[in-house]
């Protein structure tokens, strides 16, 4: 196990924190959000690299380097990186990269090369009809200083501050319409508490097309006729309530990326759970969300706040603007969305197979 590099200088984070990087501001929280690259702020991926390798070692997850940055953070196309800014404090709260599906590139298998492909096999209708749209999503991480209630608002908010960056990725790149990722859990974590939730996610989101399956495939341990007494509703939102409980009597919780994951989307796409050797073995477990069916008050409450704030910005120039122009652009966004996904669906070959099928009847 390597000793973690020392702390960046603030100075060199401020001085690539530069204007024309900012993103927007927090809904809460009052952090500023930024996008960034290698090529374009060394040092603050190498600080995120840094708190990456802290946050992941403390849960018992980590590379065991010096920091945490691999040859997708450094290559010459690389993931881009959200940063969420503490300016009071100025230091890094928390990011994630990121990387379009259409600058990904192919390995010489055929598969998309991307963080995830090491895990994860892709089919050909993914490649084909998803990827184009997708935004993939890894290395999600809260510097340990802000992961306890005992830090304020500035933690308490934390990853909903992550949630903001990406919505305001997606509000600028309207073709973008699903993102996917992995919800990790650490080998420490309840062994009973994990088989709960791979079998409640398998129950409320296990992917039947099959446009990703691990390599190495883990299943819930167990017996499922036991599970099955446990998570005894079809209703998801009940049966979300049963494997809380479940998990709270167990004398833990569910870990918070993978219950904000989970409260995302009621049609969110469970792709399998796998081991990644490259991280300490932990559990990764596949997802795809399609941002447009997200509950709309999780949406609605981080792109609201966004436009809200470019509003805001433009009426400081121009004054004279109409009053209801929050509402207008809100409604000219959900329209815009609403045509690029309606157009998409018609060349899925599933949505023509159902569309003929009903036609016949």
């Amino acid at each position: 196990m390597e000793k973690i590099i020392d702390p960046v200088s603030k100075e060199l984070l401020k001085a690539e924190l530069t204007p024309d990087k900012k993103l927007r501001d927090t809904n809460k929280g009052g952090n500023e959000i930024y996008v960034v690259t290698w090529h374009d702020s060394p040092n603050v991926v190498t600080e995120i690299g840094r708190l990456r390798e802290e946050a992941f070692r403390q849960a018992g997850g980590s590379t065991g380097l010096a920091l945490d940055l691999d040859e997708y953070d450094k290559m010459e196309n690389p993931y881009r990186q959200i940063v969420v800014w503490d300016p009071d404090a100025e230091a890094i709260l928390g990011g994630y990269r990121y990387i379009f599906g259409t600058d990904v590139k192919f390995n010489e298998a055929g598969q998309p090369d991307m963080t995830s492909t090491h895990l994860f096999h892709y089919s050909d209708e993914f490649i084909k009809h998803y990827l184009p749209h997708v935004m993939e999503l890894g290395r999600s991480f809260v510097a340990p200083e802000y992961q306890s209630s005992k830090a304020g608002p500035k933690a308490i908010f934390s990853l909903d501050n992550l949630w903001d960056g990406i919505t305001a990725v997606i509000l600028q790149h309207p073709n973008i319409m699903y993102f996917v990722g992995k919800m990790t859990m650490y080998p420490s974590y309840d062994a009973t508490a994990r088989n709960l939730i791979l079998h409640f996610l398998w129950k409320h989101f296990g992917d039947k097309d099959e446009l990703a399956r691990p390599y190495d495939l883990i299943m819930p341990e167990g017996d499922p006729r036991l599970m099955n007494l446990i998570l005894k509703d079809d209703d998801f939102k009940q049966d979300y309530r049963n494997l809380k409980d479940a998990v709270l009597r167990l004398g833990t919780h569910i870990p918070p990326l993978v219950n904000s994951y989970m409260s995302l989307s009621p049609t969110m796409k469970m792709f399998g759970t796998c081991r990644n050797d490259e991280l300490a073995d932990v559990y990764e477990t596949g997802i795809m969300v399609c941002f447009d069916e997200m509950f709309e008050d999780k949406k609605e409450r981080h792109v609201r706040s966004f436009i809200r704030d470019n509003v805001r910005a433009m009426r400081e120039r121009f004054p004279e603007l109409e009053e209801d122009l929050e509402e207008k652009l809100m409604e000219r966004w959900n329209s815009r969305r609403q045509k690029v996904h309606g157009r998409w669906k018609l060349r899925l070959p599933k949505f023509r197979r159902n569309k003929k099928d009903d036609s016949e009847k």
